[in-house]
């Protein structure tokens, strides 16, 4: 009896661990379910048929390779202008306001300074002592063919003759700088203003002055912008450098803007910035004068075309953040998925259910997409001949997700 006793304890104690173990592993299952998400369903003739679902192949087909891209429209040099004026003075008037449009040659300021006054009484004192000194010199030469002066003499003529040559030059030059019309200036009639007009025709894009002003040589006044060949500037990082060719076509959309539009590859930079990127410089078809230098844009450099393994795009879909195809699954192959997902082997079928088509979901990854088509890349378990769902993919997943709501397996 007491050795049974004593057996007993032992056998007791175990049974209690046994017990303790079981709820462990019970809670366990509780608080980690089994996450497999259903990824195969069957569907019966009728369903495919009202579905829509018909099969095809994985076919080599020619697409496009694009490198994504951003960037922004600018201008080139000789179109944007910053407007100075060389002399300096007051604003006496001007009527620009930014966004307003001029045109080229039009008068858009008016500069004021007293030494413009002294600039034209000079020139005209240096025209009549060049002309006296020009009369002089070719009497000189005259004589000096008669052997009547001295050459010394003839010598100081010239001389004199080209240093009133040389000052009536340069202060022409000065005067032709502010705009002054030397022709009224040679009349007598002396101003204190200079002229400014636009070297181009644009839109003013800033104004840096108001009337009364004092504007140094050095200051810009007015910067004009000829918006009507602005360029699409791209931003390409070295990686993808050596893809890049002249004339490769360039697809890019604005900022808040659907309609893609085209430009051509004109210019590769030849330079690595600090960020590693090139700067590439392309020239848009079709221009619009109402675009605006600075306008960010998203765009893709289209950089050759490949054979590569191909689907419509409506046979791949995308599922919580992934490329999914669907392949029909012969019978042998499901019931061998289904046994290795519940550990069970598939009930016989009977007469009450009706015989269908089991469809298998199949994760792939993509690459780019053209005039309909995008390149897969299946899995290595799978071969490229065999058939996939081109049309009616999506039915599929919204039965899938039906029966994953009602809680029960969609095969």
């Amino acid at each position: 009896m007491n050795f049974i006793k004593y057996i007993g304890i032992p056998m007791v104690m175990v049974s209690i661990l046994f017990a303790c173990n079981s709820k462990e592993e019970t809670a366990a299952e509780e608080e980690h379910p089994h996450e497999e998400e259903t990824n195969s369903v069957e569907l019966t003739e009728g369903q495919i048929k009202t579905a829509g679902i018909s099969l095809g192949k994985i076919e080599p087909r020619q697409i496009s390779g694009t490198i994504k891209v951003n960037g922004v429209l600018d201008v080139p040099p000789q179109q944007l202008v910053s407007i100075s004026v060389p002399l300096g003075g007051f604003l006496k008037s001007t009527t620009l306001l930014q966004g307003s449009r001029v045109q080229k040659g039009q008068l858009i300021a008016v500069i004021e300074n007293p030494e413009y006054i002294q600039l034209q009484q000079d020139y005209l004192e240096a025209m009549n002592q060049f002309e006296f000194a020009k009369a002089d010199y070719e009497r000189q030469q005259e004589l000096a063919k008669e052997n009547v002066n001295a050459q010394k003499t003839l010598q100081q003529a010239k001389s004199t003759y080209q240093s009133w040559l040389a000052k009536r030059n340069g202060l022409m030059a000065k005067l032709k700088l502010i705009h002054v019309d030397l022709s009224e200036v040679e009349k007598g009639n002396i101003t204190s203003t200079g002229n400014v007009y636009s070297p181009i025709s644009g839109y003013v894009t800033e104004v840096n002055v108001n009337i009364g002003k004092f504007v140094a040589p050095s200051d810009v006044l007015f910067e004009i912008v000829d918006t009507e060949h602005l360029h699409a500037e791209l931003t390409v990082f070295e990686k993808d450098v050596l893809k890049l060719r002249i004339g490769q076509k360039v697809r890019f959309t604005l900022a808040n803007e659907s309609e893609e539009r085209m430009a051509t590859v004109y210019l590769i930079g030849r330079e690595i910035g600090a960020d590693r990127s090139v700067r590439i410089h392309c020239h848009i078809d079709k221009e619009d004068k109402e675009l605006l230098p600075g306008m960010y844009l998203k765009a893709n450099v289209e950089t050759g075309g490949a054979r590569v393994p191909a689907l419509p795009n409506e046979a791949v879909i995308d599922y919580q953040g992934r490329k999914y195809i669907f392949i029909p699954v012969e019978g042998e192959e499901h019931e061998h998925h289904e046994e290795k997902q519940t550990g069970e082997k598939p009930a016989e079928n009977t007469h009450e259910h009706e015989e269908g088509t089991h469809y298998k979901m199949v994760e792939v990854q993509i690459g780019n997409s053209e005039l309909g088509f995008t390149e897969v890349t299946l899995p290595d378990t799978l071969d490229l001949n065999i058939e996939v769902v081109v049309k009616g993919a999506y039915s599929i997943l919204s039965k899938i997700k039906n029966s994953e709501e009602e809680g029960g397996h969609a095969h």
